[in-house]
């Protein structure tokens, strides 16, 4: 009896035993469970990584918002890769990474005449839910269209750009006229400065056969009451009478020698250098010549203006500028989209237009104390960009542009005439687009 007690004794302790030992395994199992799918990945799970490609000169001057950005979103890691400060190589780069179909980059940094070739490919996030009309209306409105293509948003402006007209306030004071309005004007002002001796040109622009003949050209056609092609309707102006007296404005300047013969052979350099030494009265060219010219023989003796236009027609300024999308390919479009918004947002443009003199794509930031105290012309600039002018938004822009190119760099060279280039460049337009 007293051995089946012991025995009873003990198999109870066994079972305490083995249920304290089975309660420890469970809690260890737990633990280990936790401590795998909850505590693990948080010390070990990498941010997200997200990419993109820009000129190795604008990416050093972004560094300051990329590390911002990073400190303010541990989750998620914003990544620049440097490209060729060349910005043609930098598209050619994009679609040869499209192209191949496996592309590294989540955003797209983007000239605003990349937009309709890239959407229309299919390489671009539709951005338009992503985007509230009430924050839309904050931006330049030519800006928010430079980034639509056939009525969706791929593009978010990040900074504007727009062609204007540059001239010198000291001469024209000197000689008692106010700034010209028509092209007339600015030929029959030019020629009297030039004959009093007070400038040795008139008026510098961009005529060299390269992208900046095209944009110039856009703001001298809408002038003229003209266009280049309608993206709604695929029609062709160029060789409409207005489209032809808009080349004819610029082989009048050049016959008159108000433009300097070597005209056909500049771009932008070559026309700022002239004007900010003094050497020219009126120059055609982007906003970032102001800020440079401060540092000049002619600082505090100019001022700007949208561009002349023809008597009863309305200035136009060829948009430029930079935005970002969304590539189709990217696994994570909520972060990259985190990125656009911080990027896009009124602190960051403002610390990065404070820091690099860029025009900002936010319409609040031109009359921005901080801004202005240090860009005093700023509210004078959003004026100019407002009466901005787009570069036609169709897929075959590049091609479209290469046509224009050739055919007004004959005309301005004089081996062909204005009219019998313009009709030439329509029908090869004609041609592309019905393609």
């Amino acid at each position: 009896m007293r051995i089946y007690h012991l025995l009873l004794e003990s198999t109870k302790y066994s079972l305490k035993l083995i249920k304290s030992q089975a309660w420890w395994i469970v809690l260890w199992a737990s633990l280990i469970f936790t401590f795998q799918w909850w505590i693990l990945p948080g010390w070990t799970q990498q941010p997200i990584t997200i990419k993109t490609l820009i000129r190795a000169d604008e990416a050093q001057q972004l560094e300051p918002l990329v590390t911002k950005f990073n400190q303010q979103h541990p989750d998620i890691k914003f990544q620049i890769v440097e490209a060729p400060s060349d910005s043609n190589q930098v598209e050619d780069l994009y679609t040869s990474s499209f192209l191949l179909g496996n592309s590294p980059f989540d955003l797209v940094y983007m000239d605003i005449v990349w937009t309709p070739k890239f959407a229309a490919a299919g390489w671009l996030q539709d951005l338009s839910d992503r985007l509230s009309q009430n924050e839309a209306q904050k931006y330049l409105k030519g800006d928010i269209e430079g980034g639509m293509y056939e009525n969706k948003l791929y593009r978010l402006p990040f900074r504007s750009d727009a062609g204007m007209l540059y001239y010198r306030q000291d001469l024209l004071d000197k000689a008692g006229y106010a700034a010209p309005e028509t092209f007339q004007e600015l030929l029959e002002i030019s020629q009297d400065l030039q004959q009093q001796g007070l400038v040795e040109w008139g008026y510098v622009w961009q005529g060299k056969q390269y992208e900046g003949l095209a944009a110039m050209f856009v703001e001298i056609l809408q002038g003229s009451g003209a266009f280049w092609v309608d993206p709604d309707t695929l029609e062709v102006g160029l060789d409409r009478p207005q489209a032809i007296e808009a080349v004819e404005f610029l082989r009048q300047a050049i016959a008159l020698q108000v433009s300097p013969p070597g005209v056909t052979t500049y771009a932008e350099e070559e026309t700022r250098l002239l004007f900010q030494n003094g050497k020219v009265a009126f120059l055609r060219n982007w906003p970032y010549v102001y800020s440079l010219a401060l540092d000049s023989p002619i600082a505090g003796k100019y001022s700007i203006k949208p561009m002349v236009h023809a008597v009863g027609q309305s200035s136009g300024a060829t948009l430029g500028g930079w935005g970002i999308g969304i590539a189709k390919t990217s696994k994570h479009p909520d972060a990259a989209w985190e990125v656009i918004k911080f990027l896009s947002s009124e602190a960051s443009q403002r610390e990065f237009i404070l820091a690099t003199g860029f025009v900002p794509s936010r319409v609040a930031l031109f009359n921005d104390k901080a801004i202005v105290a240090k860009y005093n012309y700023y509210p004078k600039l959003l004026g100019v960009v407002q009466s901005s002018a787009l570069r036609p938004p169709i897929s075959q822009y590049a091609q479209a542009s290469d046509i224009l190119q050739r055919y007004l760099s004959a005309a301005i060279t004089g081996k062909m005439t204005p009219e019998k280039a313009m009709q030439a460049a329509a029908i090869e337009t004609r041609n592309l687009l019905a393609s």
